[in-house]
C-alpha cells in the first residue's frame, strides 16, 4: 500500500514538473516574441529619425520640435512590456508619420530625395516585419493562453504564477506607407 501512495505521489510531482517546463517554455516563447517587436519598433524609430534628420533643411524648425517630441516620448520595448505599451510606441511613430506627410506635401522636392525615397523603404519593410511580429506574439500568446486555461494545468498555472498575457491589436486608423510616399 505504501507504495501505491509513493507512486502516486512521484507520478504526480513529476506531472508537474512536466507541465511547470511546457508553461515556462510557453512564457519564454511569449518573451521572445514581444522582444522581436522591441527590436522592429527600434529599427522603425531609427529610421524614422533618419527621415527627420533629411528633412531638417526643408523645415527645420517643425522638424527639430517633432524630433524632441519623438525622443521624450519613446521608450524600449522589453519581454516586459505590454500590448499597450506597443501601442503608445506605434502611436508616436504613427503621429510623427502624420506630420511628416503633411511638410513632405508642402516641399515636392523631399519626395524626389532618392535618400527620402529609401528611407521611406526601409519604414516599409519595418512595417510589415512588425506586422509578422505581431502574428508571432499573438501566435504564442494563445498557445500560452489555451494552455493556462486547461484543466488541471490551470491548477499548476495558478500555483506558480503563470497568467494570461494580452493580444496585440493592429490599427485599423494607422497610417498607410502610401500616404506618406
Amino acid at each position: 500500500m505504501l507504495q501505491t501512495v509513493i507512486a502516486i505521489i512521484a507520478l504526480i510531482a513529476l506531472w508537474i514538473i512536466s507541465t511547470q517546463r511546457k508553461l515556462v517554455v510557453l512564457n519564454e516563447n511569449v518573451c521572445n516574441a514581444m522582444n522581436q517587436i522591441g527590436v522592429q519598433l527600434s529599427g522603425r524609430f531609427d529610421t524614422l529619425m533618419a527621415l527627420l534628420d533629411l528633412m531638417k533643411g526643408y523645415s527645420r524648425y517643425e522638424i527639430e520640435a517633432l524630433i524632441e517630441k519623438v525622443r521624450t516620448r519613446r521608450s524600449i520595448i522589453t519581454a516586459k512590456s505590454t500590448p499597450d505599451d506597443v501601442a503608445l510606441q506605434e502611436r508616436i511613430i504613427s503621429e510623427a508619420l502624420t506630420r511628416i506627410s503633411i511638410i513632405a506635401g508642402q516641399y515636392p522636392e523631399i519626395k524626389a530625395n532618392p535618400d527620402y525615397v529609401k528611407i521611406m523603404d526601409a519604414l516599409e519593410t519595418f512595417e510589415n516585419m512588425l506586422r509578422t511580429s505581431f502574428l508571432i506574439y499573438n501566435d504564442n500568446v494563445t498557445k500560452l493562453g489555451r494552455e493556462i486555461q486547461m484543466f488541471p494545468v490551470s491548477i499548476v498555472a495558478v500555483m506558480l504564477g503563470f497568467r494570461q498575457r494580452g493580444y496585440l491589436e493592429e490599427k485599423a486608423s494607422k497610417v498607410g506607407m502610401s500616404d506618406i510616399n
